[in-house]
């Protein structure tokens, strides 16, 4: 026998998918849902777990349940100077950016090999498409670097487009670690997704030809609208080439 959660899920999904409940509307009132379908808030909490799982419906603290607009599908493209961290590339998003001055704790000291306590700059970077939250990245710099210092009096604006340009000479190096997890408790709130919802979570550590490191990136994409795209370039010598 199917559950009551699934028929109510199966409901609201048809409604939703034939267009009788539209992207960015707002669902009635769990209270009010749950008289309808005559079952128990629990249940009825538990049938739109199961839309949001699906990417159809969104829970915004304080306002309500929403029918999901469909969100954009965005490439990353794996290497320095590409589109994330910055995800304004794809003109379509919106891109805030906070910055804070803080100082090097825990796995930052060794992410950017600094000692413990050396000050660095935070960039948290949140891409939206339309109101809808699209991904996440926090990138840190050491603050001495001329890239950190020279800006850092701009409005976030400037920020937004000057801070992760490509300095110049570019970084000699760039390491990235690619893995698929579930979302931490802050990031499932922040992205307004569902924890079982998988993300791509990306470290990206960048130095210059030192061995120095300029810039290390925390990037998170919901596993439903990103794909990963990474090239390999092999270097040919010039001897080989003449042959």
């Amino acid at each position: 026998m199917t559950s009551r959660r699934l028929v109510v899920a199966d409901d609201l999904r048809r409604q939703i998918t034939t267009g009788c409940i539209r992207p960015g509307d707002r669902l009635p009132s769990e209270s009010a849902m749950a008289d309808r379908y005559k079952v128990s808030t629990a249940t009825l909490r538990s049938a739109l777990a199961v839309l949001q799982g699906e990417g159809l419906v969104e829970k915004i603290h304080g306002k309500g349940n929403f029918v999901r607009r469909p969100l954009r599908r965005i490439t990353y493209v794996g290497g320095w100077g590409t589109l994330d961290p910055r995800t304004a590339a794809d003109v379509g998003l919106r891109v805030t950016v906070r910055t804070t001055v803080m100082r090097a704790r825990g796995h930052l000291t060794a992410l950017l090999k600094v000692n413990d306590g050396s000050p660095l700059t935070e960039f948290l970077r949140l891409s939206y498409d339309g109101e809808s939250p699209h991904s996440l990245a926090r990138i840190y710099v050491p603050r001495d670097l001329t890239l950190a210092t020279a800006l850092r009096d701009r409005p976030s604006e400037a920020w937004a487009e000057a801070s992760f340009s490509v300095p110049d000479p570019p970084p000699a190096e760039v390491h990235e670690t690619v893995s698929a997890r579930a979302p931490t408790p802050d990031e499932a709130s922040t992205l307004r997704i569902n924890r079982a919802l998988a993300v791509l979570a990306i470290t990206r550590i960048a130095a210059d030809s030192t061995g120095r490191v300029v810039e290390a990136a925390l990037l998170v994409f919901p596993g439903d609208r990103v794909e990963a795209v990474f090239r390999t370039h092999h270097v040919i010598e010039e001897r080989q080439a003449h042959r």
